[in-house]
């Protein structure tokens, strides 16, 4: 189960996490989810599904028992024909931008840290910058004004401008992160900012 041991990891070096837990069983899951409380998602925990969307493996915005069951069986239809290990129920994350903070590790540059537009449409628009880390606060900075979409960052429409000190420490974060653990390859996507924070909905890293 990859993704609990990645998460538990990202616990372990100081990054705060939503809160989350692993089901087996439907009833599992809404124990679970009262514990949390809702509103919840859920998502299919399997190491033969890398896109979960794709099998609708992803359930959001869920208020109550009777929708969280309904979800959880619509779930395990999509999967069928797939070993699921168990349905992860994690609070749900605020509304904001979904970026994509990543990295990998370079044979001959060493960690590399990627900062983007994240979500589902990462792959379509591929509106990303990188670094060679280690970075400071003006290299994130930078990063953050490369990206096309960076005024949705600023508050475009009205909206207001996401909390960048927050962004900064998590990028700067991943930095050390990656060189701690020694991570070949890293994904945080989405984290989801607004102008009090920002949280990490999904992780992906292999060491």
């Amino acid at each position: 189960m990859a993704m609990l041991e990645d998460f538990r990891l990202l616990e372990k070096n100081g990054f705060r996490l939503l809160p989350y837990k692993l089901a087996t069983d439907e009833d599992g899951a809404v124990a679970a989810a009262v514990k949390i409380g809702y509103p919840v998602a859920l998502k299919v925990v399997s190491e033969e599904i890398s896109h979960k969307t794709e099998v609708n493996g992803v359930k959001i915005r869920i208020r109550d028992e009777a929708g969280l069951r309904l979800a959880y069986k619509e779930i395990m239809d999509g999967a069928k024909g797939h070993k699921v290990d168990g349905i992860l129920v994690q609070k749900m994350a605020r509304k904001g931008i979904e970026l994509i903070i990543g990295g990998r590790k370079d044979p001959q540059f060493g960690h590399m840290v990627v900062l983007g537009l994240g979500g589902v449409y990462v792959e379509i628009f591929r509106d990303i910058t990188a670094r060679i880390c280690p970075v400071v606060e003006q290299d994130v900075e930078e990063m953050i004004l490369e990206l096309k979409t960076h005024p949705l960052l600023e508050g475009a429409r009205g909206a207001k401008p996401i909390d960048r000190a927050a962004l900064k420490r998590m990028v700067l974060g991943i930095c050390k992160f990656m060189a701690k653990e020694d991570i070949k390859e890293l994904d945080l996507n989405p984290v989801i900012f607004d102008e009090n924070g920002g949280d990490i909905v999904d992780v992906r890293f292999t060491r």
